[in-house]
């Protein structure tokens, strides 16, 4: 790859980076294009080389936010034994809370974004991790797939929300 080329790749990415960090702390609607581009260091109009909207820099980020849990679900289900899948599924979605917290708050944000294009792009990402999860609970062998979907997906949206409101007493156990 060219180094010009390499170049416009990683300054869209910081682009993102910084959009996943300012619309998670000032939520859609307040951030601006400008605060992207104060948090990434570039002029304001550089953002739109990449984004031509607002919104497209969201979809953008989410999508980013999105492919990391999935990426990370597919590596686990790779590697894990069907006994600790669903455990080792758990420790991968809480290892990324902890180290993309932003993300997981902008997906959360998304959530009530009635703008067509973000309902669609939360319902396709969500629909392939309920997919991964899905797929790896059948081929595993694990009872009632689909009711452990369910469950472990309801899960992932008390943590999220856990996370949200700084409540990490409602993830306690009793083992």
């Amino acid at each position: 790859m060219a180094k010009k080329q390499q170049g416009t790749i990683n300054r869209r990415d910081e682009i993102i980076s910084a959009a996943i960090e300012v619309f998670a702390q000032e939520g859609y609607y307040r951030t601006s294009t400008a605060k992207v581009a104060e948090k990434a260091n570039i002029s304001q109009p550089y953002i739109f080389k990449f984004f031509s909207s607002k919104e497209l820099l969201l979809e953008a980020a989410l999508k980013v936010s999105w492919n990391r849990i999935q990426t990370s679900f597919l590596q686990v289900i790779e590697s894990a034994s069907p006994r600790n899948l669903e455990e080792n599924l758990i420790a991968a979605y809480t290892e990324i809370m902890k180290n993309n917290e932003n993300e997981i708050l902008l997906q959360m944000q998304a959530q009530t974004i009635r703008e067509e294009n973000i309902i669609k792009v939360m319902q396709e990402e969500l629909m392939k991790v309920h997919s991964i999860v899905l797929n790896a609970f059948k081929t595993s062998g694990i009872t009632n797939p689909s009711e452990r979907t369910l469950l472990f997906l309801a899960r992932g949206m008390l943590c999220n929300i856990s996370l949200s409101l700084q409540l990490p007493q409602l993830m306690k156990t009793d083992d």
